[in-house]
């Protein structure tokens, strides 16, 4: 990337290893230098809440705003109906309006930690684009809209055609996804007078998509930009965890399993992680980065606290770290472990150790628990578990008990 920006946003889209493309490098650094740049990410409200794979363009809004621009966010209330085909096997399932609603009231949350929201210039929006894509009619729409889209070069885009070239069914519903996308960014061009869609390298042919029909419909001129599709140094996709997806908001995953999830990042990761999910200066970056042997722990203590820090306030990084430390060096047990409570009718009847590994979320199965005792890698109470037939009954579960899965995973078991 040989490009030197002017403008202080795309200065650190280059420098802390965000960028991996963009429609007119130029173009948008002179409109950034100009004046306050109108800029959006769309979410779709599949769940509850993002998980730490959509921290990347989170942390790029926030950064949009900190160098003085308006991120708007926009949650997918209309296209989540529809589903969004890019590089998946199959289509999505599809949501009631219900669950949708219900999803995007759980996604708000995440946001208010990283952005600020308000009537102010580069103060944050959260739209919906249900607003617009609700009341579309239909004939309408394919007469002013359909009309710009050439479907051999729908078909030439490589979310679509890799999903074709496995011979896997793309239904009509999703193929109009990109369509819809494209419309988003029209509208919200016409409404907010936004300039620039940013998103994954995934999202580059419906980016533009909506910059070509923005151009075909209003004759503006508009720009898109795009992140690296995030992988960790051993090609692990970012936003799972060995217990499942790493929420965003803290009651699907608490603070202390966030914590931990940083904390337990591959050596190698360290200093990539470090620009891109905190902010320390890129030379701090790269000098706990370069760390070495033990001391490579401390750096990551750092990046495990800065990140917390941001998603859930430093309170609960504090605690969370302070927990480890409970955990780690004195063998404690510490008030902040992820907890699997149980009712004093289930410990009459007895619980089996395989049983409650899987269930506090420390083996993904009854055969994954059983290869973790054999090979050693359970302990309960700090002892090792050589049993997998071992079961607890209440006199066990009078105290707390700590399961623990290898050297790093831990939980507690409470009976209620």
């Amino acid at each position: 990337m040989t490009y030197h920006p002017k403008s202080d946003f795309m200065r650190v889209m280059i420098e802390r290893g965000f960028l991996a493309d963009c429609t007119d490098y130029q173009g948008l650094d002179e409109a950034l230098v100009k004046g306050v740049v109108p800029a959006y990410i769309g979410f779709d409200a599949t769940a509850k809440s993002l998980h730490v794979g959509s921290l990347i363009q989170i942390m790029m809004l926030r950064w949009l705003q900190k160098t003085g621009h308006k991120p708007l966010v926009l949650m997918g209330g209309g296209t989540t109906k529809v589903g969004d085909p890019s590089f998946r096997a199959e289509e999505r399932p599809l949501l009631t309006p219900a669950q949708i609603d219900d999803n995007i009231a759980g996604i708000k949350q995440v946001f208010s930690a990283y952005v600020t929201f308000g009537d102010g210039a580069s103060d944050a929006l959260m739209l919906n684009n249900a607003e617009w894509l609700d009341a579309l009619n239909y004939l309408d729409f394919l007469r002013d809209i359909g009309r710009h889209f050439s479907v051999n070069r729908m078909l030439s885009f490589e979310s679509v055609k890799s999903r074709l070239d496995r011979e896997q069914s793309l239904s009509f519903l999703e193929f109009n996804y990109m369509i819809l996308q494209a419309y988003d960014f029209l509208e919200l061009n016409r409404r907010y007078g936004c300039l620039l869609q940013m998103g994954g390298s995934d999202q580059w042919g419906n980016i533009v998509n909506g910059i070509d029909l923005t151009r075909r419909v209003l004759d503006r001129e508009i720009y898109g930009l795009t992140s690296h599709l995030l992988t960790t140094s051993d090609g692990k996709k970012m936003g799972k965890s060995q217990s499942g997806a790493v929420w965003l908001n803290p009651d699907m995953f608490s603070p202390y399993e966030f914590w931990q999830y940083w904390r337990n990042t591959t050596d190698a990761d360290v200093g990539r992680f470090l620009k891109l999910y905190t902010e320390l200066p890129i030379a701090e970056c790269d000098r706990l980065g370069a760390l070495g042997g033990s001391e490579i722990n401390a750096a990551k203590i750092v990046l495990a606290n800065e990140v917390t820090k941001l998603a859930h306030g430093a309170e609960a990084a504090a605690a969370a770290e302070a927990t480890a430390r409970e955990v780690f060096e004195k063998g404690g047990v510490g008030d902040d472990l992820p907890t699997l409570r149980v009712s004093a009718e289930e410990a009459a009847e007895g619980l089996g150790i395989v049983q409650l590994f899987v269930r506090a979320g420390l083996a993904a199965s009854g055969k994954d628990a059983k290869r973790l005792i054999q090979e050693g890698g359970a302990r309960l109470n700090d002892e090792p578990v050589t049993d997998a037939g071992l079961r607890l009954g209440a006199s066990h579960l009078a105290e707390p008990l700590k399961l623990t899965a290898g050297r790093k995973r831990h939980a507690l078991v409470v009976m209620d």
